[in-house]
């Protein structure tokens, strides 16, 4: 069991569990009643194809850097194999209990998944890691979450036929999913670009051009604007009562997120300040979503 953890870097899983807290957290405070049958089926789905995407990341990595993976090259594929099927059968099976948003959304987020590490030209090698690791973990995972959560019709309405396709958006709905989704998109993004910030030049070693390549130095400052957004965000949806007021204590970690932020521009290191930005991860999205929840028990 710890090299199954190992090999689908079970610690890593962060970015897609606090995601969905926060997500919980929002629900409960917006006083929605939650379904949870759908949302334990959403999780382990989720939760197992984000085991399947690093799984497929370390069995191509290891197999072009010639490095030993966990286990045997087929066992490790038959792993992948399995995962996959069990987290896209509860996805299909999620679809089913739902309706063809569920299917088409979660269906987007299996097909980047996969072709993440995969294929001729994977995302990972190519200026758009960042933006769609904040999208997937930052707002698919909400969007999906609160859909099969609220009551239909609440976000939006998709309607298919044979003679017509019938598509609306709730604007005010829609804008709160935007403004809670900035936190997880930002901070996850921020993981990425670290990564890819640190690797800059083992990535151009093997032809892999990633964002920073392509923004040389400016990578550093979206770093540290990425966080001042996500921060921008908590104070507009307390002013617009989407959060609580309690909410804005959270703006008090940007102490110790200004601190990482001043140590990663001094020094870019895999070893040492990468993971600077997962501690600014957890800080950040660990602390907005406690109080989302104290807000909520408070209400």
């Amino acid at each position: 069991m710890r090299r199954f953890f190992s090999y689908v870097e079970i610690t890593t899983k962060i970015t897609s569990t606090f995601a969905f807290l926060l997500t919980v957290a929002f629900l409960l405070y917006q006083k929605y009643i939650i379904n949870w049958k759908l949302t334990l089926i959403f999780f382990t789905s989720m939760l197992l194809f984000d085991f399947t995407t690093t799984a497929i990341n370390n069995y191509i990595d290891t197999k072009d850097n010639n490095q030993t993976l966990h286990f045997q090259r087929r066992t490790a594929l038959i792993l992948i194999y399995l995962l996959f099927g069990i987290s896209a059968s509860l996805g299909i099976y999620l679809a089913f209990l739902t309706d063809v948003v569920v299917l088409l959304s979660g269906g987007i987020c299996f097909l980047f998944g996969v072709f993440y590490t995969y294929g001729p030209v994977p995302i990972s090698r190519q200026p758009l890691g960042e933006f769609l690791s904040g999208f997937f973990y930052g707002f698919l995972i909400p969007f999906i979450l609160l859909y099969i959560n609220m009551p239909k019709g609440t976000l939006l309405t998709l309607d298919l036929s044979y003679e017509i396709i019938t598509f609306q958006l709730k604007v005010i709905p829609l804008l709160s999913l935007l403004l809670i989704s900035v936190i997880p998109f930002c901070t996850t993004a921020n993981i990425m670009l670290a990564n890819n910030i640190c690797d800059l030049e083992k990535d151009i070693a093997v032809k892999r051009h990633t964002l920073p390549y392509y923004i040389g130095e400016k990578s550093l400052f979206l770093f540290a604007g990425l966080y001042y957004i996500a921060y921008f965000a908590i104070i507009m949806m307390v002013v617009f009562q989407i959060l609580s007021p309690l909410c804005l204590l959270s703006l008090l970690t940007i102490i110790f997120v200004q601190k990482n932020i001043k140590s990663f521009f001094k020094k870019q290191d895999k070893e040492t300040t990468f993971i600077l930005a997962v501690r600014n991860y957890v800080i950040i999205m660990g602390i907005i979503t406690l109080l989302i929840f104290l807000s909520a028990l408070h209400v």
